[in-house]
């Protein structure tokens, strides 16, 4: 009896001694993958807004999340495989930046991890969810009415440049933003009185051609639509349209910060900020299936007066500024 009784006091001083090890395990730190087809370097507003909203969470990058960040650097045949590398790398949540390119490599790498669309066109058209209110999948986010405001960046171009009657639109046929922005485009030309000349821009060796064609068509503004190709590939664009003294509305405020005349978009910087929402849920336990997508609230339009100045436009912006 003496002997088991010895038995007993020792496992129980064991089990006493263990208990603060067990105590002290280390407790997960979630892990986010993020990706997007362009440069850190240009996408670093869009990226810090992301981290802001993590903050404002109360996650701390380094200390209770990590994210794990690949971005392909405008070679968009890599995305694929870098989604791929992040799936492997077995991450609790996808975060998409840019466009559906990103999203849509996402989603053909995996149908389990949860993937936040920060800007998507139109998530319903493009097939990432079944649609806004019930994305019906693991693929939910923010759209960017891209499309459905694309109407109104002509008017406002038409506001700027009064007797603007003929317009070149530079877009890319295979994409489903410049479609989806077309259908948009048309009827609110019609009503302005306003001629379309459509420039097809397929890769970046398209650019200059598009730019000879709009001044060969006596194009007297410039219209951009959406589109990884474009999208990349804006300093040129804007000093193109420089170049040819061609006043030109863009569809993100990052044009205007390489150069270019004027935007008018849903405030990106916002979006990317309320992304972060999106992870705060899902890491709580909420199914993509079940959180709506949700569109922008904030909008902005942007001039840039040092432009306007260099195509002779100063009489028509002395008023001009930028709205959120």
């Amino acid at each position: 009896m003496k002997r088991k009784s010895t038995v007993v006091a020792l496992c129980a001083v064991l089990v006493a001694l263990c208990l603060p090890v067990w105590a002290q395990q280390p407790k997960k730190i979630p892990r986010i993958g993020y990706l997007d087809g362009g440069f850190p370097s240009t996408n670093a507003a869009r990226i810090d807004a992301f981290r802001q909203g993590l903050r404002e969470l109360g996650y701390l990058e380094g200390k209770n999340i990590v994210i794990e960040y690949r971005h392909a650097e405008g070679k968009l045949d890599r995305l694929p495989a870098l989604a791929a590398e992040l799936v492997r790398l077995k991450v609790e949540v996808l975060v998409m930046g840019g466009g559906g390119a990103s999203t849509g490599s996402a989603k053909e790498a995996t149908k389990t991890i949860p993937i936040v669309m920060v800007a998507a066109v139109d998530p319903v058209v493009q097939g990432f969810v079944t649609s806004l209110a019930r994305p019906g999948g693991n693929v939910t986010g923010l759209s960017t009415l891209t499309p459905e405001i694309s109407g109104k960046r002509l008017e406002l171009l038409k506001e700027i440049v009064p007797k603007l009657s003929r317009v070149a639109v530079l877009g890319t046929s295979t994409g489903t933003a410049t479609a989806l922005s077309l259908k948009e485009v048309e009827p609110a030309a019609g009503a302005l009185g306003v001629k379309l000349q459509f420039v097809d821009v397929l890769g970046p060796k398209d650019i200059e051609t598009a730019f000879r064609a709009a001044s060969k068509g006596r194009a007297e503004g410039v219209l951009i639509l959406s589109g990884p190709v474009i999208n990349l590939q804006r300093k040129q664009i804007a000093e193109l349209a420089a170049k040819n003294r061609l006043p030109a509305i863009y569809p993100f405020p990052d044009y205007v910060e390489a150069g270019g005349l004027m935007s008018y978009s849903a405030n990106i910087i916002d979006l990317y900020r309320r992304a972060a929402t999106y992870v705060d849920k899902i890491l709580k336990g909420a199914k993509p299936a079940d959180l709506p997508v949700e569109q922008p609230t904030k909008f902005e339009f942007i001039i840039n007066l040092k432009a306007a100045k260099q195509i002779g436009l100063t009489d028509s912006t002395e008023c001009a500024g930028k709205g959120g």
